[in-house]
């Protein structure tokens, strides 16, 4: 199987002097400069990674990451756990990972559209925040009528509060490190990518 990377992530922070205090410890490869926190826009990997001297970045700047040239990235540290971002990063990934989730809308509606029972007693809708039994079924007998088309649709149809804001929080969940299933997110391995 081929191992797929991230293309393009989201800055959650830019430290310009590296992290303050110690270095990280076994980190291979680890090198003194600007240092960023970023979230993978497919995978929802989070990264750590050092910038290219001069380059200054804000949060929800969007950046590539992939193995060709890069722009404004140096070198890809490697994958991070939630625990490991800064306090700023951490504020920063509801907004960054909705604005993902709003352009890759198409994908998570197919993910209404097409959900199944994990478990005989659990189905995959029901890990989305907010969505207990009677939402789930209002989801499944909605789309069998017809497939939903956005999240609009799919609001109006089922008065799902805000689809967005529950992905968001599942992402989020999964992330943290909060939940046995993963829907959405890569494991955060110790993984250089280079």
């Amino acid at each position: 199987m081929e191992k797929r990377y991230e293309e393009h992530a989201y800055v959650l922070d830019f430290l310009p002097h590296g992290r303050p205090g110690t270095r990280p410890t076994g980190r291979a490869g680890y090198r003194a400069g600007a240092l960023v926190q970023l979230l993978g826009e497919e995978f929802f990997t989070l990264l750590e990674a050092l910038a290219k001297e001069g380059t200054v970045l804000k949060p929800h700047d969007r950046v590539y990451v992939g193995k060709k040239a890069r722009k404004e990235i140096t070198y890809i540290i490697g994958r991070i756990s939630y625990d490991e971002l800064t306090g700023a990063a951490k504020m920063e990934l509801p907004a960054v990972i909705s604005k993902i989730v709003l352009n890759r809308g198409k994908e998570f509606v197919h993910f209404f559209n097409t959900a199944h029972a994990i478990t005989p007693r659990m189905h995959a809708l029901e890990l989305i925040p907010g969505i207990g039994k009677k939402y789930m079924w209002q989801v499944i007998d909605e789309r069998e009528r017809k497939p939903f088309e956005n999240f609009e649709d799919l609001q109006k149809r089922t008065q799902i509060p805000d689809p967005v804001k529950l992905i968001t929080k599942r992402i989020l969940e999964e992330l943290a490190g909060g939940s046995k299933y993963r829907l959405f997110t890569r494991i955060a391995r110790r993984n250089l990518t280079g």
